[in-house]
């Protein structure tokens, strides 16, 4: 990542430009960390995000919309008294430091002229949102009390104290006398990054890319020539002319982003936009969004686990249960030939010998008994332990098949939590988990929030067949239960999956559209990362669900199986409609 001063520098140009003397008609708090400003510039609008998400910080102009909570947060309140319908004069970023200021100009409470700043610290996971009005913290996304700096705090009320400095040196008031003095015995972009406020290590290795020398080598090897084209590098990254680019890998991943040097790498590992906030958005929304589901599902994540554990030890302890009793046909056999030589067995006995007439050789077994008790007493016990085990066996029947269906139902929830891209589709699985049970329903007694009920994925085959992948078992069941008798449902074999429906046409799928709803079904399942997993088909109306089953628990016949080694790459060719 290179989320550094000089991608600070690059957005504030951006945003600057475009916002300076907008109004903000709007302000929302999608998230606890995270604000939006809607602003009216130069006769458009335009939003921007601000976050002090601890993961990915960071500011931007966004064409992306967040639903935000139905009740606005307190500090969304306390933006929207101070700063709604304010004027933006200028937006500052001190020296390269991941610091914005956004100066914004309204009228107070008496209709005289105030300027207030909204702040944005980008520092990780201390990353911070903050109201700042003549050097006072009105308030803050994050309140940061003594208990939790004792350097520093961030509370209203308090004054305004600037983020220690990392004693670095400022890179927009350096020379080339300074630039060569620090550079130092480690390697020349380590020497960059560790004595320049603002630049990355990633960016530092650009730096040296652009000046033609390998960034591991020592410093002190440098000559003259290199010290002087390495400084002429460095200015040239952190004084504008802005490139914004995306650096790949020999494997086309990603290795992070800049806004300087783009031409040094070559077209066939960069990837250019327009704007620095077009690279930001595209970089990071899809990993934040990831984080945030993470960070989200994290409870629900835990309490699935638990039950899941909790189903595992119990087929566990069934299992050596039915080990325990599977001899107890024995136990009947003893108490038959006790009684059959009841009047042969003397009282005080501690164990017999008896032929037993159930077999054809009339084999003599030896037979155990309680001296304490009368024979007849000793069969009764016989007995009594031979129906005991028999009720236990019939029980653990039943016992066994719901565990079972409890256990493959968990790991499906388990599986569709994995897949959830959305808030919308979390909201969806614990709303199911609630009505199953497994999750306690809220207490709140005021009006109920559905939860937004989210849509199947739905891709299109190259020759134009239609196929649906369930995200969750409540969209598992509405996808089967809709689909045509002739209609192929696909899903893998003993392995938690989504439901895949193949739509045919005229009753008719051709063999291209197979092979994707097969790779389909075993790419969306537990069995992704598998080679030769094996799916399941047949034609709908050979699937049925049993009265009172599960969410997602169904049962088919008359199926083929095909194996399939899941390709991502061939998922992502498939036309996705939304």
């Amino acid at each position: 990542m290179a989320f550094d001063g000089i991608a600070v520098s690059a957005l504030v140009a951006e945003i600057g430009e475009k916002l300076t003397g907008g109004r903000i008609d709007k302000i929302t708090q999608p998230e606890k960390d995270e604000i939006v400003l809607a602003v009216r510039s130069q006769g458009a609008n335009h939003k921007l995000l601000l976050t002090a998400n601890a993961t990915f910080p960071r500011i931007h102009l966004t064409a992306k919309h967040k639903e935000s909570p139905a009740v606005a947060p307190m500090f969304c309140m306390l933006l929207r008294k101070h700063i709604g319908s304010g004027r933006i004069v200028k937006i500052t970023q001190p020296g390269l430091e991941r610091v914005v200021s956004i100066h914004i100009e309204g009228r107070n409470e008496m209709g005289d002229l105030e300027e207030k700043q909204l702040i944005l610290e980008i520092m990780g996971r201390h990353s911070n949102i903050i109201l700042v009005s003549k050097g006072v913290v009105l308030d803050a996304a994050k309140h940061v009390s003594a208990s939790l700096s004792a350097v520093r705090q961030i509370l209203p009320g308090r004054d305004f104290t600037e983020a220690p400095s990392q004693d670095k040196h400022d890179p927009l008031n350096t020379n080339e006398a300074e630039f060569h003095g620090v550079l130092g015995e480690t390697t020349v972009a380590k020497a960059i990054f560790h004595n320049y406020t603002g630049v990355s290590s990633f960016s530092a290795g650009v730096i040296c890319q652009m000046a033609e020398i390998d960034p591991n080598i020592q410093a002190n090897q440098l000559d003259h020539r290199q010290k002087t084209a390495l400084f002429e590098a460095f200015k040239q990254a952190i004084n504008g002319g802005f490139a914004p680019y995306i650096l790949y890998n020999n494997t086309k991943n990603p290795q992070g982003f800049a806004f300087f040097g783009g031409s040094v790498f070559g077209d066939e590992f960069t990837q250019e936009f327009q704007s620095p906030s077009e690279l930001v958005e595209y970089f990071y929304s899809s990993k934040d969004t990831a984080d945030r589901i993470r960070q989200r599902s994290q409870d629900m994540r835990r309490v699935v686990q638990n039950l899941i554990d909790r189903c595992v030890k119990k087929a566990d302890i069934q299992a050596k249960t039915t080990a325990e009793i599977a001899d107890r046909d024995t136990l009947r056999l003893y108490g038959e030939l006790v009684t059959a030589n009841i009047y042969a067995i003397k009282q005080g006995q501690p164990m017999v010998l008896v032929q037993n007439f159930y077999e054809e050789d009339l084999p003599t077994i030896e037979i155990e008994l309680n001296p304490q008790k009368t024979p007849a007493e000793n069969a009764q016990a016989y007995f009594k332990k031979y129906n005991k085990q028999k009720r236990t066996a019939e029980a653990l029947v039943t016992q066994v098949a719901q565990n079972e269906e409890e256990l493959a139902y968990l790991e499906a929830v388990m599986q569709s939590i994995a897949q959830s891209d959305t808030v919308a589709d979390l909201m969806q699985i614990r709303e199911e988990l609630q009505e199953e049970g497994f999750i306690k329903k809220p207490k709140n007694k005021g009006k109920k929030r559905d939860a937004a009920q989210t849509k199947p994925l739905h891709f299109v085959t190259p020759d134009g067949f239609d196929i649906f992948v369930g995200k969750n078992n409540q969209q598992n069941d509405q996808l089967t239960k809709n689909a045509d008798k002739d209609d192929i449902w696909l899903h893998t074999k003993h392995i938690p999956g989504s439901h895949v429906i193949l739509k045919a046409k005229a009753g008719q799928i051709s063999d291209i559209a197979l092979e994707e709803a097969v790779n389909l079904a075993g790419f969306y399942s537990k069995g992704r990362g598998g080679s030769m997993v094996p799916v399941d088909y047949c034609p709908r109306k050979n699937v049925r669900k049993p009265a009172k089953a599960k969410p997602g628990m169904v049962i088919y016949d008359n199926y083929k199986t095909a194996h399939i080694t899941p390709d991502e790459e061939r998922v992502k060719a498939l036309s996705l409609k939304v």
